[in-house]
C-alpha cells in the first residue's frame, strides 16, 4: 500500500492489484458510516482509491498504513437487470478469440453476474468485472471514432455500457437500451461502484 497527499485534504491510496481495492474502498466506508473516518467522498479505481475531504490527512496516512483490511465481501442489494441483443460488429472476433460461437459469447456473457468496480471514463459509465479471467480480450488495434450509446463491450477484464457516443476501443458485443446516464433522474447514474448487474438476453440472440 502506498498513500499519496493530493491538494489539501485529499489522499490517493495505491494498492496491489482490483480485489485489493474493492477490499480497501469497502472498508473506507464501513469506517466512515460508524464515524470512524471523515471524508466527503470515497472514489474507488483500477488499484486506487481516492479519499477527498479527510479531516486530517496526515493522520490517516500513518493509520492506514497499519491497517488489516479484509477481503471484501459479496456484494449484496438488488441487481441491476440490463437487457442485451447480442449482435454487435465485434461479436464475431470476440467468440474466435474465446475459442467458442458467437451465440456461446451470449450465453456466457449473460450468465455472469458482473459488480461495478468502479466508474469514469464518461458520466454513467462503470467497470464491471464478473467474467473469469480467460474470457478478457484485448482493446481494437484500432479504436473507431464514434461508439454508438447503449454499446455493450468488453476490453481486458471488463465489460462496459457506452452511456452516450463518444469515440472508443472496446469490443461491442451487443446494444441496450437501458438509460446508463440521466441527468432528470435520482441518481443520474444507473450504476454505481459495487452495483451488481446481470445482463438479460434478447431472444434470438
Amino acid at each position: 500500500m502506498r498513500v499519496l497527499p493530493v491538494g489539501e485534504d485529499a489522499l490517493l491510496v495505491q494498492v496491489a492489484s482490483g480485489d485489493e481495492a474493492h477490499a480497501l474502498h469497502a472498508e473506507l466506508l464501513r469506517r466512515r458510516a460508524r464515524g470512524l473516518l471523515t471524508a466527503r467522498e470515497i472514489v474507488p479505481a483500477a488499484r486506487t482509491v481516492l479519499i477527498d475531504g479527510a479531516a486530517d490527512p496526515e493522520r490517516l496516512i500513518s493509520e492506514l498504513t497499519g491497517w488489516e483490511v479484509p477481503p471484501a465481501a459479496p456484494p449484496g442489494g438488488t441487481v441491476v437487470d440490463i437487457p442485451v441483443r447480442y449482435d454487435g460488429p465485434d461479436l464475431t472476433d470476440v467468440a474466435a478469440h474465446w475459442g467458442v460461437s458467437e451465440r456461446d459469447v451470449a450465453r456466457i456473457h449473460a450468465g455472469a453476474e458482473f459488480r461495478v468496480a468502479f466508474c469514469g471514463f464518461a458520466p454513467g459509465f462503470g467497470y464491471l468485472t464478473g467474467l473469469p479471467a480467460r474470457y478478457g480480450v484485448p482493446r481494437r488495434a484500432t479504436p473507431r471514432t464514434a461508439v454508438p450509446a447503449g454499446a455493450v463491450a468488453l476490453a481486458g477484464p471488463y465489460t462496459g455500457v457506452y452511456p452516450r457516443s463518444s469515440p472508443g476501443g472496446w469490443q461491442l458485443i451487443g446494444r441496450t437500451e437501458a438509460v446508463l446516464w440521466d441527468h432528470t433522474r435520482t441518481p443520474a447514474a444507473l450504476l454505481a461502484p459495487g452495483t451488481r448487474v446481470r445482463f438479460v438476453r434478447a431472444a434470438g440472440t
